[in-house]
């Protein structure tokens, strides 16, 4: 969608001027911790909470049953310029226990130490047993109306703005794990709508490693840390998980989509989104219709080389949840469409010979393009990540009228285990009162007490028929807006523990991916399975899993083979041949730039005022420059000094996007092997700092655009950087070279600089 045509492109704008106009553009840079700068000394004068960030909002302000309170989000939030205790008693003192005398024992009756303390030991509840590590945002989908043909729900209706609150999660990990390892991504969308909570649970990848849900135990306690050690953290080199994943053939589709590229996802904002199983939608005269749900990026499906990811995972294993964050603050809102792929309801569930009830198996878009209904926005930060982030509750039984499931048995298993594993994570049956979980619909269950209860029910007759209430709550007829399951016809026949013969084929559809591959992309799937079964301890392992690889491509068998040192078995049986599908490349098309990060290389005798240029043109642009210099501080003097976002010392090339040279800055002054290792002898070098030399040639290694004007091109050469390469640019000016880097960050990386024998 261009952004003539984007009605929020005004609020994007709007919220940026807000961030950025606060101080002036040189201090606009995301990541600023609170609303208000502080003072060097302790702040003393009293005063109310700082309000939040222009980027930052909280749950809406609605009751435990849904009903608007009219309360602002400072009313639910805490308040007065004193310390209290939590009855609101103000304290004099939360320094020093309660003691007999100056030296003494602690006194029992210190009722503020226990409350503190206490309330401390039970600050961490249950963390969730997959998706554990998450980052979550507030948003607003507008519906097209172009699914009214199909669906009933309200939520789609033409230009129907629905508040949303989404999830973003890795898989395997614990809460305290990094970001970028190589794993499944969850994409989890709470829609508040008039109707009621309809959630939306996906992953980053269309389908899953099993088939029904009844192994989901055996998936997930192969892929988590081994039992005995509990190492290693948050990935899926290792044994276990190979051991499993290789004797059980339906996993095979979903290993390889995470040995691909889409297993290390560039940032949360470049992520496609999938429902994995096929629904059922029901429009306003009752006929149905099948779908699956896509969320669809409008920055593009982009990932992270391999090495790029290791380094992040330790400079920065927050990174995907931080440019998420960042993005939001600095009003590059993150848009995704939601589309449809739509299917006949017939007898079989099938579609040109898939099996729509597997959630092995997609349906390649070739076949059935995706039809965009809505547009997801997110535009603010959560105010408090255990509040929002952490306890918000997804479940794929949270419905409303116009969505229904389908008899997939992955998804059927899922409609208990998600209510199952709230009551235990949040404590009781009430955790929908938690305010990120509230309605916005108006609530009358007849469900009572139990641990948590909020909200203060009237009434004498919580049930039905009931007279002593007036009747009340009555039931409502579909054409009340009541949710009413599609009377679908059910197969008679035996009970019995078997799959049809339709889940059987496991390799077409891993061949299909493999075949619809660049030749990049293919290298990098190589390198992965090397990678991954290279950890392994156990040779049976390596050897069966290359035993599955040669039934999906014999190329891929024999790289991997080479890598492990095995030699390469023949496939099994004759390989299939089905059509690639373009659609699942991630190369090959150009791309929107909001929130790209460009680096600015400069010290004091750079051309500044070519840096203050780029930096005004990178803002309008919708971009994020950050200047990297010797040391922090600002480079000139007065009003047309430049703020130095990042430093030798602090910069890695993975924060970047592209990396621009203003000028040679010579080494920092910090540049000593004993304060930083990668500073090496910075005075041996005849260039500049090694720390850039550093920065400059993973950047290059990594195929990311580099620029360089006003003597900057002579930095290049040394760090491995042929001036002649792909994707390396020169020129007079600044604005010569911010042409052309631009020009390349659409296509994400210089894909050109990657060779390949595939």
């Amino acid at each position: 969608m261009s952004d003539s045509k984007n009605p929020l492109k005004a609020v994007a704008e709007k919220a940026a001027e807000a961030v950025f106009g606060r101080e002036g553009p040189e201090d606009g840079v995301p990541g600023k911790p609170a609303s208000a700068s502080p003072p060097v000394a302790e702040p003393t004068t009293p005063h109310e909470p700082l309000p939040p960030k222009p980027d930052q909002t909280g749950p809406a302000t609605v009751s435990p049953t849904g009903r608007p309170t009219g309360a602002g989000q400072a009313d639910v939030a805490q308040g007065g310029a004193y310390l209290t205790n939590a009855q609101g008693t103000r304290l004099h003192d939360t320094d020093h226990s309660l003691k007999a005398g100056p030296r003494g024992p602690v006194l029992l009756q210190d009722h503020h130490l226990r409350e503190k303390i206490t309330h401390f030991d039970h600050e961490r509840i249950p963390e969730r047993v997959v998706h554990a590590r998450g980052a979550a945002a507030h948003g607003v989908f507008r519906g097209y109306g172009t699914a009214a043909r199909i669906c009933k729900a309200a939520f789609l209706g033409e230009d129907v703005k629905t508040p949303v609150f989404v999830r973003f999660s890795t898989v395997l990990g614990s809460r305290g794990s990094a970001d970028t390892v190589r794993d499944t991504r969850g994409f989890a969308t709470k829609f508040y709508t008039s109707e009621g909570v309809f959630d939306l649970v996906g992953n980053n990848i269309p389908v899953f490693f099993i088939q029904d849900a009844i192994k989901f135990p055996d998936v997930i306690h192969a892929g988590k840390p081994h039992p005995d050690r509990e190492i290693p953290q948050a990935q899926s080199a290792h044994d276990t998980f190979w051991d499993f994943v290789t004797l059980h053939s339906e996993a095979t589709h979903h290993t390889l989509w995470n040995m691909s590229d889409r297993g290390i996802p560039r940032s949360y904002r470049m992520m496609e989104g999938f429902g994995v199983h096929t629904f059922r939608l029901v429009d306003a005269e009752g006929g149905t219709t099948l779908v699956k749900f896509h969320w669809k990026p409008r920055l593009g499906v982009h990932s992270q080389v391999w090495e790029e990811a290791q380094i992040t995972g330790g400079v920065d294993p927050d990174f995907h949840r931080r440019d998420l964050a960042d993005a939001i603050e600095a009003g590059a809102f993150p848009q995704w469409e939601l589309g449809v792929q739509t299917f006949p309801d017939n007898p079989e569930q099938t579609f040109e010979g898939i099996d729509l009830l597997d959630p092995t198996k997609i349906v390649p878009e070739e076949l059935a393009p995706v039809q965009p209904v809505g547009l997801l926005t997110l535009n603010a930060n959560p105010s408090n990540y255990f509040a929002e982030t952490e306890q918000v509750a997804f479940h794929t039984g949270h419905l409303v009228p116009g969505i229904d499931v389908t008899n997939d048995p992955l998804l059927q298993g899922r409609m208990f285990s998600y209510l199952d594993t709230q009551l235990t994570r949040l404590g009781g049956p009430n955790f929908a009162q938690l305010p990120v979980n509230r309605t916005h619909a108006p609530v009358n269950d007849m469900l009572r007490d139990g641990m948590h209860q909020t909200a203060v029910h009237r009434g004498v007759a919580p049930y039905r028929p009931n007279s002593l209430d007036g009747g009340c709550p009555f039931l409502a007829g579909a054409d009340d807006g009541a949710y009413v399951e599609v009377p679908a016809e059910v197969a008679a026949g035996r009970k019995v523990r078997e799959a049809p013969a339709s889940f059987d084929d496991h390799f077409t559809q891993p061949r299909l991916f493999w075949l619809s591959m660049t030749p990049v992309e293919r290298e990098h799937i190589v390198a992965a399975y090397t990678f991954e079964l290279g950890k392994c301890y156990e040779q049976a392992v390596k050897e069966r899993a290359l035993k599955v690889l040669a039934r999906i491509d014999t190329e891929l068998c024999e790289q991997v083979a080479t890598g492990l040192g095995l030699p390469a078995p023949a496939a099994e049986e004759p390989l299939a041949d089905p059509a690639p599908s373009p659609a699942l490349s991630q190369v090959g098309r150009t791309w929107p730039l909001d929130g790209r990060i460009v680096g600015i290389v400069a010290d004091a005798d750079a051309d500044l005022a070519g840096v203050r240029s780029l930096r005004r043109s990178l803002l309008e642009r919708g971009l994020v420059p950050l200047v990297i210099a010797p040391a922090g501080g600002k480079l000139g003097t007065g009003d047309d000094a430049v703020t130095v976002q990042r430093t030798f010392a602090t910069a890695r090339s993975v924060e970047f996007d592209a990396v621009v040279l203003a000028g040679t800055p010579a080494a920092g002054a910090d540049a000593l092997g004993a304060r930083d290792a990668k500073a090496g002898d910075a005075h041996a070098s005849s260039v500049s700092d090694p720390r850039l030399l550093l920065l400059v040639s993973e950047a290059f290694r990594h195929g990311k655009a580099i620029g360089a004007w006003n003597g900057g091109e002579q930095v290049l050469p040394a760090a491995g950087c042929p001036l002649t390469a792909p994707g390396v640019v020169t020129g007079d000016s600044a604005a010569q070279v911010l042409d052309e880097v631009t020009t390349l960050l659409g296509a994400h990386r210089v894909w050109e600089r990657f060779p390949t024998t595939l």
